[in-house]
């Protein structure tokens, strides 16, 4: 995957992160405001209704203002002008709360003007559990500009609120389980790349390495076969030529690497010259027929010239890579056949060979980098599975289009649309 690829998915998915986290927080706590306004409506309807009740039981006249005050988030007090029964209170505000469904813990206590204090009256619990008493607050605030007044605090208003927000707190749960798969997906990539970059520079320094002793080897072979002494003697001169042609492969197959490297890292250079397909293949078709041993190599040129605009040296490897592999996958004695034909735009190069062929399933993995058709058990065939990789991307760089075309034990044959001049 390419850096510039991953510097962008790192930036939006952080971004995304961001975002996903502000307008959660943002809901969450637009949420609990929300349902905070509601509570506190609620509470002041119940405390209200339970002063009017007060009043109209005592025959007094409420405050014109003010009877009810939130003096904190979950601490209220009500004035009322009359002396206040304690037992009639409670039972009072059970009834209210009830009316209004709401089912939450409170304490209440009644200020005891003669006394100056603020007595506790009681804690009453949904639950009617023991652990209930462990909450009380005996020891609630008293206020000074009230005179007739009663206090009530509700303990657990922040677990009631959350309580009906089950919903919110399951998408937040959700919102922050998603960013963490996704910061830990980028993890992986990253560290696959990582590793990728890792070995990628190691198949690079090794193969330049080999570099170096594949040209003193070359060299020491060239000597050893134009040594006058050693043609004399046939079997020095087969050992030397051997020499010269596996040193010549291994070079082949770490020229393969090297370039495969560069399509990686983007750096390749098409050097685009202008040349005549016809001749280019005969010479192509000449230095392929070379290397055979046995088999035959054809070309049928087309009748008038045909020019394209492409990088010669590529354009080379490409043809001479499908040639090979058509050499390597053959039964027998190889037979690759190589025709063209030109429609008004564009000039179509045909590859065929007469070898084992390829299915469909393999079909599909043909330009896979390190990707082998497999052979069975038979081991004959040879190389790293990077020369069809090389076309692809090749073809692809040029802006051709490649076809294959084959079926187990028919052969196999590769199409290449090139733009004409």
């Amino acid at each position: 995957m390419p850096n510039t690829l991953i510097r962008r998915l790192v930036i939006l998915g952080g971004l995304s992160i961001i975002l996903i986290i502000f307008v959660q927080s943002y809901w969450l706590l637009k949420t609990w405001d929300i349902k905070d306004k509601e509570f506190d409506q609620s509470v002041n309807i119940v405390l209200r209704n339970v002063a009017e009740r007060m009043s109209k039981f005592n025959k007094t006249i409420l405050p014109k203002s003010e009877v009810v005050q939130r003096r904190s988030s979950n601490y209220y007090a009500v004035n009322i002008n009359s002396g206040i029964d304690a037992g009639l209170l409670e039972q009072y505000l059970l009834q209210e709360m009830a009316k209004q469904s709401l089912i939450i813990d409170f304490e209440y206590a009644v200020f005891d003007c003669t006394t100056d204090e603020l007595v506790y009256g009681n804690y009453c619990s949904v639950e009617n559990t023991e652990d209930s008493k462990l909450k009380k607050n005996k020891n609630l605030p008293k206020f000074q500009n009230l005179t007739y007044y009663f206090v009530v605090r509700f303990p657990q208003r922040e677990n009631f609120l959350l309580a009906n927000r089950n919903m919110a707190l399951t998408l937040t749960l959700l919102s922050v389980l998603a960013i963490a798969f996704f910061l830990y997906s980028m993890w992986i990539i990253l560290e696959q790349k990582r590793l990728s970059e890792l070995q990628k520079d190691f198949i690079n320094n090794m193969t330049h390495e080999f570099k170096t002793p594949i040209s003193s080897i070359k060299i020491a072979s060239d000597f050893l076969a134009n040594d006058k002494t050693l043609q004399s003697d046939a079997r020095l001169s087969k050992y030397a030529q051997i020499i010269r042609e596996q040193n010549q492969r291994l070079n082949n197959q770490v020229e393969k690497v090297l370039n495969i490297a560069r399509l990686e890292k983007d750096s390749i250079e098409l050097k685009k010259e202008i040349f005549e397909v016809n001749q280019t293949l005969n010479e192509i078709l000449i230095n392929e027929s070379l290397k055979l041993k046995q088999g035959n190599i054809t070309f049928a040129p087309l009748k008038n010239e045909v020019y394209i605009n492409a990088d010669k040296l590529h354009f080379v490897n490409v043809v001479a890579n499908i040639i090979d592999n058509g050499v390597k996958y053959s039964k027998d004695e190889p037979v690759v056949n190589i025709f063209l034909n030109e429609d008004a735009k564009d000039v179509l190069l045909h590859i065929k060979d007469h070898g084992i062929g390829i299915d469909k399933e393999n079909q599909k993995k043909l330009f896979d980098k390190f990707y082998r058709v497999s052979t069975g058990d038979v081991h004959n065939v040879k190389g790293f599975g990077l020369g069809l990789y090389y076309v692809k991307n090749i073809c692809l760089a040029h802006g051709w289009q490649i076809q294959v075309i084959s079926e187990t034990g028919s052969g196999t044959e590769f199409i290449i649309r090139m733009s004409k001049l």
